[in-house]
């Protein structure tokens, strides 16, 4: 995906792994997660990781403001990982989180995925409700995760 999505006055836009936006997103993503669980995560990733066609990471914009993100890259072929999927607070509600993960399946799609696979926290409510809303069902752990506190889910790309 190369071009910028602004539906309803919202642009969603393609960012490298390591741009500004993308970083201070993450970072919140990370804090929020410690905050919750105790730990998270690492922010650090190889940015290579989320390079189109196989990757691809995305950034949603309000009045310019960086307020949601979300990016895939490649688990295996075939199969796309989702991953840190954020919503700023004052923003969560108004779909942007169902937005960015619907353009990152068409992205997956296009690059000859054919499922998505994905982690959250049990106690991240709201993100277990768009999953499973959209078609995510349960899996067994894809990574060495305790599963009182993580969930691993997937959908079949179609």
């Amino acid at each position: 995906m190369t071009r910028a999505i602004r539906p309803e006055g919202i642009l969603i836009r393609p960012r490298p792994y390591d741009h500004p936006d993308a970083e201070q997103l993450v970072r919140s993503l990370y804090a929020e997660q410690l905050k919750l669980y105790g730990f998270a995560d690492p922010p650090e990733a190889d940015p290579e990781t989320f390079t189109p066609p196989e990757g691809l990471f995305l950034v949603a914009y309000v009045e310019e403001a960086p307020v949601a993100c979300g990016g895939m890259r490649a688990h295996e072929p075939s199969v796309t990982e989702i991953k840190k999927m954020y919503v700023r607070p004052p923003h969560r509600g108004h779909g942007l989180g169902r937005r960015i993960l619907a353009e990152l399946e068409k992205a997956a799609k296009e690059a000859g995925a054919t499922r998505a696979i994905l982690e959250t926290g049990a106690r991240n409510l709201e993100a277990l409700a768009l999953y499973s809303g959209v078609g995510y069902e349960a899996i067994a752990s894809y990574r060495d995760r305790d599963a009182r506190i993580n969930r691993a889910l997937a959908k079949a790309l179609r």
